[in-house]
């Protein structure tokens, strides 16, 4: 079956995360899903990251398997024809006959965007926090959590016991670009609202009201920022991820 690699962009504010689910048809995977049979017939479709409702994408990558070959910019043209305004394919470029985009992903770049104003125009992109966050305190928490960590106290409770929260995570970027806080987490995978749960956390470092390092903690940590602020960045199969740190949809 031809395979080809998709890389997708998608605003997920109106979706139920991106897997397709028989009770919430309305999801990312479902759309693409839908699109491509139009255009292929039988399609097999993954993606490489499972972001949850209201998640944002930069660059999601996916396999497409099909029946029959088309050209690679003409699949992207039609379905993107075919898409929502909110979701769009960047590109599309033949596969090997195994590519998977999950299973053969070496990392994943989460980027969160915290807002320090009140934006008119970019609020389903950030979280808007009123206070203000000394930065300094928020660059050492992320400091603490690069490596190999068991992070079960920022992971959901709904985990199946048997999953490993252990996380190899290889970076964990600090900074600002005008009104805006960025962190950037890249790791082999994420558990469950980790990387929400973990930016949380920055927060409260930012405000002063919590000094500890976050991997001593023995309880779980319930506080969650919301989906609005946070995008799935990049896949990476193998090559360095070299972006400069800089926002998705910036405020000025």
């Amino acid at each position: 079956m031809p395979t080809y690699k998709l890389t997708i962009e998608y605003e997920g504010t109106r979706y139920s995360g991106w897997q397709a689910q028989g009770n919430t048809p309305k999801t990312v995977q479902g759309r693409l899903i839908q699109a491509a049979t139009q255009v292929l017939g039988e399609v097999d479709l993954g993606g490489a990251g499972r972001t949850d409702s209201g998640v944002h994408a930069a660059a999601q990558v996916a396999h497409l398997r099909a029946h029959k070959a088309v050209d690679p910019l003409q699949l992207t043209r039609k379905l993107n024809d075919l898409l929502p305004h909110d979701i769009s394919v960047l590109s599309a470029a033949r596969a090997g006959d195994r590519f998977h985009a999950r299973h053969d992903a070496k990392t994943r770049v989460y980027l969160y965007q915290i807002a320090t104003r009140r934006t008119a125009f970019a609020k389903p992109f950030v979280w808007w926090i009123k206070d203000r966050l000394d930065v300094r305190p928020i660059e050492r928490a992320a400091k603490t959590i690069v490596g190999r960590h068991d992070f079960t106290a920022f992971s959901d409770k709904r985990i199946k016991e048997d999953e490993s929260r252990i996380v190899v995570v290889e970076r964990c970027d600090v900074g600002v670009a005008g009104e805006l806080i960025l962190i950037r987490i890249e790791a082999s995978h994420f558990l469950w609202k980790m990387v929400r749960k973990l930016v949380a956390f920055f927060v409260e470092a930012g405000r002063g009201t919590e000094k500890g390092d976050p991997l001593q903690r023995t309880e779980s940590w319930q506080p969650t920022a919301p989906p609005s602020g946070l995008f799935l960045e990049a896949i990476t199969y193998g090559d360095p991820f070299d972006r400069p740190l800089a926002p998705i949809v910036p405020v000025q």
